[in-house]
């Protein structure tokens, strides 16, 4: 049984693409689970302000039709950012994808929301490390159900709940808290959710480009004009928050 000390919050997109910079939701759900057991769960469509690609509608289902009417992400922001105070946030790939996407929107939108201090629970990086196989695959192989309903959001978080709570089961080693989990797994020392900056020996570094593998505050005092290269450039909002914070702390270095 999944031990909580503070409310978990399973977390699922539909989106119109996979690219953290460009692309929008489309479709959100949150199962939120209280430490006495309890659950709530929230599901919003939301109009992308951007024409859904075809190839994205054959996945999940969502046409621009479908969503026209919806609201726009930064009038339900507000909404969402209650529903997930003081949550720690799990999902399936979620600190690749979901979770990194989910920033973006926020600081698009003009709400601040911070996972500094929150657990991250990544369900697949469980699976696969144990058993290297799909969303689909983790349902059958953990519940032994079939997901009828996959890239239904609510579906897919729902399902990621169960897998969790399956797994517990099967990998004693991961006890039953968040803290015992990640400590199993190893907690991700997280930059940027787009992965251009990496931690090595407690310093970032970049992980892209002619500078990679140098640290970012050596590279922004010896060629400053970087930083202006990135901040113009096609990065996700969430990368260029982080990189000024560091640009910031090299320059006040400096002083």
């Amino acid at each position: 049984m999944l031990q909580l000390k503070k409310p978990l919050a399973f977390i699922d997109l539909e989106t119109t693409g996979t690219n953290l910079g460009t692309d929008r939701i489309i479709e959100i759900a949150i199962v939120k689970l209280l430490p006495d057991g309890t659950k709530s769960i929230k599901r919003k469509i939301i109009n992308p302000e951007m024409p859904i690609p075809k190839s994205s509608t054959d996945v999940h289902g969502f046409t621009d039709e479908m969503v026209k009417d919806a609201p726009v992400f930064r009038q339900v922001a507000h909404e969402l950012k209650q529903m997930l105070d003081g949550c720690d946030i799990a999902g399936y790939n979620s600190n690749r994808f979901d979770i990194p996407l989910l920033v973006e929107e926020f600081l698009r939108a003009g709400v601040e929301f911070d996972v500094k201090g929150r657990k991250l629970v990544d369900v697949q990086k469980i699976f696969h490390q144990m058993e290297q196989r799909t969303l689909s695959a983790a349902y059958k192989f953990y519940c032994n159900k079939v997901l009828t309903s996959a890239h239904s959001a609510e579906a897919d978080a729902a399902a990621t709940h169960e897998i969790l709570v399956a797994q517990l089961d099967h990998y004693p080693v991961l006890g039953n808290t968040v803290d015992t989990i990640l400590k199993a797994i190893g907690e991700e020392v997280i930059v940027d959710f787009a992965r251009r900056f990496v931690v090595e020996n407690g310093v970032e570094v970049f992980n892209f480009g002619k500078f990679k593998g140098r640290p970012v505050s050596e590279v922004l005092r010896a060629e400053p004009q970087y930083y202006d290269w990135m901040m113009k450039g096609d990065f996700p909002q969430h990368t260029k928050q982080k990189l000024t914070e560091i640009y910031t702390r090299t320059i006040l270095k400096k002083v």
